[in-house]
């Protein structure tokens, strides 16, 4: 058995769960911006997953899910505090670099925000002054604003219909922050790929260092399948091996999203098939 142990999980919205997993080795070699691969159970796929946090002392890892495919709504349905998980590789990718900027803007949207948090948090202990902008569709969905609090020197929450913060997408809070500090060194975002490319084109005009951390298809998560790559300017990289990191202003973000449009059919169908396997068996998963 392995010992992957889920020791606490945080359901912060319908789609949207936290699981705490007790993984010392791990906990203690993490780094901000790296990801796992997680197996549920033996006959699971494999699911590349950001680290969104880690605690040394108390030996865990923490990531956070969203349920919208098949495996991921397995594991909202069936990872309880006490289970375990299958496999749990990583961590895995090249640890983002916190430099010596001064001023950083830490940008998170939706899922992304969970994955930001330990960026924010690095770029604080080494002393920059730190800006959050997070961005939600509403009120409702937000998460983890006492830790983003914590470690911010300022935070903007943006949502889409305006219920709480500033209503609009997460590149208005980097203009605000941009026209209210003149001396911002970098923006660091990670979101889904149509969130990064507006950040990436806010900050363009102004010639700011904009990272974003891509998570494409992975299978094995070591080079060789080459499902994860990516175009970096002229050149092509390995989201697994050469990121999650690239340079925001090189991403060909329009591949990328033609790219993950093309396992829809795929990922849909899968779904459907566990969706009425679930409902043979007397409607879990509904």
């Amino acid at each position: 058995m392995s010992d992957f142990e889920i020791v606490a999980r945080s359901d912060f919205s319908d789609v949207t769960f936290s699981l705490e997993v007790r993984h010392p080795l791990m906990a203690r070699a993490a780094k901000p911006g790296q990801f796992v691969i997680v197996m549920e159970h033996e006959h699971g796929e494999r699911i590349p997953l950001t680290l969104a946090d880690f605690d040394r002392d108390k030996g865990t890892i923490t990531l956070v899910i969203q349920a919208v495919g098949k495996t991921t709504r397995e594991m909202q349905q069936n990872c309880r505090v006490g289970t375990r998980l299958h496999a749990l590789v990583g961590p895995m990718g090249i640890p983002s670099h916190i430099g010596a900027a001064k001023k950083v803007i830490c940008v998170g949207g939706g899922l992304g925000v969970a994955p930001i948090y330990p960026q924010a948090r690095a770029y604080k202990e080494s002393g920059a002054y730190v800006i959050g902008v997070l961005g939600f569709r509403n009120k409702g969905l937000i998460f983890w604003e006492d830790k983003f609090r914590a470690c911010c020197d300022e935070l903007i929450l943006c949502t889409d219909d305006g219920s709480a913060g500033i209503k609009g997408l997460v590149t208005e809070g980097i203009k605000q922050s941009i026209s209210a500090h003149a001396d911002i060194d970098e923006v660091v975002a990670i979101g889904p790929p149509i969130m990064m490319k507006g950040c990436a084109e806010a900050t363009r005009p102004f010639g700011i260092k904009t990272m974003v951390s891509l998570n494409p298809v992975m299978v094995d998560g070591t080079g060789m399948c080459g499902g994860c790559r990516v175009k970096i300017g002229e050149v092509v990289k390995f989201a697994c091996v050469d990121g999650p990191d690239f340079d925001g202003h090189l991403v060909d973000f329009d591949d990328l999203m033609a790219r993950l449009g093309r396992f829809r059919p795929t990922e849909k169908a899968a779904l459907e098939a566990w969706q009425e396997s679930c409902r043979l068996r007397g409607g879990a998963g509904h």
